[in-house]
């Protein structure tokens, strides 16, 4: 079967957020650009983004300020963030709703007077989440997709990247290997400039909120490049995912605006237990300290049967939660809860990642011709992210990256893969499929998920980091045996092996970014190192690929614009 081929000049990886605003605004920028994008899924109806039920935070009323958000977004990063780039976050997000609004066509609620609506979520000292209901990124992915469709832009789905194409002897990325899932055909992708947007998301985890097709392609791929990764080990936990035993909504999450609007937490002693962890902010805490409340509760003995806690919101009215909380009150009642009546048993659950490649501004990395952003990137939301950051960091660096991107690419050629790459990566990829003594990939898959949750979970020690790495070693080794039967076309089996592989050496990476920070911050708890030490440890876990295995250092975070507080 001979290999497609394809030429473009800029290829987009990934159709959240991120990905559909880079590749309209290197459309805008220059539209005789050719530009492609492509979906692991189907185009606006895959990926995180339109699973976004709260909302985008930005500084639009005259009594908030864009200062007001940086400072809240760098204390619930635990100091940890790149302050440039969270600068930028907060900078260019009141441009870019308004631009969502006028030009990309999102209708956001309304408050009475007339201005965009701004609710509460926890862990900020101003109502400054912009949304739709509880269904925000549903708006925000089809008016974006809609957008896309009135543009030239090629989008390939249900098609996945394989390998970043490099040029020796500098590893400048030039290009991709793609897989076409709906054919088993291969696609090799020449482009003058390569963004990754795939949204990394911790399905490694045994419980996660995160879509199902997603397994840290982009980091991985980006890893074994060469590219320069940081803060791999903090993995934030959104304290509220639903538990649902036996179901797909297990772990599906009841979103941040809950507990902004006034949601209680209780254990099985109906306590409201956040007033031993957070006593001032109660369950507005961040999600980290939620999350890390709610697993110690659990881990007393003092939670739910299933291993859960109790959200309630019927205090606030039937009537309120109802009008304001439509989409999640829905699934509850499928499960048989009314959110608006009765409490509703949920439990932390992985969410989302705050490592990721390391970027600047504009979305360049370390390798030339790689450019990344949203989840895939690092360095915006610190330790730990607040809830509607998430959704305005996709959008702001999206639409950063494809302007760059569209200047960058100006002037260049292509360049010629190298053969001897192209053919390996697709024995590699073949190699799962066309042998008939392979082992299924899922046993493996659930082995690992309750590996990463046990052992590199919410809870840390330095001596279950060390058994983790160990067993993910062991893992590694296994999963070169796993393989599938049948067809090329839509083997689900077959995928799940290719994305097996991706999760074993993102876990690797948070696993040893884990053992090497010998401190609590944010989302990253060591039992063993229960302080925040910032004399010893404000600074950025880094790590590239040396050879077979990682290289890990640290730097000192820079000020550049807030100090300790």
């Amino acid at each position: 079967m001979a290999d497609q081929q394809l030429t473009t000049d800029i290829l987009i990886l990934g159709t959240g957020g991120a990905g559909l605003m880079a590749a309209l605004h290197a459309f805008w920028h220059d539209p005789t650009l050719d530009i492609t994008l492509v979906s692991k899924g189907l185009l606006g109806k895959s990926g995180c983004t339109r699973m976004v039920q709260g909302g985008y935070n930005v500084a639009l009323d005259p009594k908030d300020s864009i200062q007001a958000h940086f400072e809240d977004t760098v204390k619930g990063g635990a100091f940890l963030n790149d302050q440039d780039l969270a600068w930028t976050l907060v900078e260019d997000a009141p441009r870019i709703v308004r631009e969502l609004e006028n030009r990309i066509g999102c209708l956001f609620d309304r408050a009475p007077h007339g201005r965009i609506h701004q609710k509460a979520f926890a862990g900020q000292s101003f109502d400054r989440t912009v949304h739709v209901g509880d269904l925000t990124g549903i708006e925000i992915m089809a008016r974006l997709r809609d957008q896309v469709f009135a543009t030239n832009v090629r989008c390939l789905e249900a098609t996945r990247g394989l390998e970043l194409l490099t040029a020796s002897p500098n590893g400048e990325v030039i290009g991709v290997l793609l897989l076409d899932i709906q054919t088993g055909e291969f696609i090799v992708v020449r482009a003058k400039a390569v963004i990754l947007c795939t949204g990394a998301g911790p399905l490694m985890y045994q419980r996660s909120a995160c879509a199902q097709e997603k397994a840290m392609d982009g980091i991985a791929m980006a890893y074994r490049a060469g590219a320069h990764l940081m803060d791999m080990e903090m993995v934030q936990f959104h304290p509220t995912g639903m538990v649902v035993p036996g179901s797909n909504l297990n772990g599906a999450l009841l979103e941040e605006g809950l507990r902004g609007a006034g949601a209680y937490l209780f254990n099985n002693q109906a306590e409201r237990f956040m007033v031993r962890y957070d006593a001032e902010r109660m369950e507005r805490s961040t999600r980290d300290r939620v999350s890390r409340a709610s697993f110690l509760e659990i881990r007393a003995g003092r939670g739910t049967d299933n291993g859960g806690v109790w959200v309630d919101v019927s205090h606030l009215g039937a009537r309120f939660v109802e009008q304001n909380f439509a989409g999640m009150r829905e699934r509850c009642l499928r499960i048989g809860f009314d959110l608006a009546r009765e409490k509703v048993e949920v439990c932390p659950t992985a969410h989302f990642n705050m490592g990721g490649i390391r970027i600047n501004k504009g979305g360049f990395t370390n390798l030339q011709g790689l450019f990344a952003a949203g989840e895939d990137s690092a360095g915006v939301h610190g330790a730990n992210r607040l809830g509607g950051n998430g959704v305005a960091e996709s959008t702001v660096f999206g639409a950063r990256v494809g302007e760059s991107v569209a200047q960058w690419v100006k002037g260049r050629e292509h360049a010629q893969p190298d053969p001897s790459q192209i053919q390996e990566t697709k024995a590699q990829a073949n190699g799962f499929l066309e042998n008939d003594n392979r082992e299924s990939p899922w046993p493996l898959r659930d082995e690992l998920g309750k590996l990463m949750w046990n052992q590199v979970g919410i809870v840390r020690t330095g001596a279950a980091l060390e058994v983790a790495i160990k067993s993910i070693k062991a893992l590694q080794d296994q999963a070169k045996a796993t393989g599938a039967l049948g067809v090329r076309a839509f083997n689900p089996t077959w995928q799940q092996a290719l994305d097996l592989q991706n999760l074993l050496t993102a876990s690797e990476l948070i696993a040893r970014s884990a053992l090497l920070r010998q401190d609590s911050r944010g989302a990253h708890f060591r039992e063993d190192f229960p302080q925040t030490d910032h004399a010893n440890w404000l600074k950025n876990i880094y790590v590239s690929r040396n050879g077979d295995g990682p290289k890990l250092w640290t730097e000192p975070v820079k000020l550049t614009r807030i100090g300790l507080t």
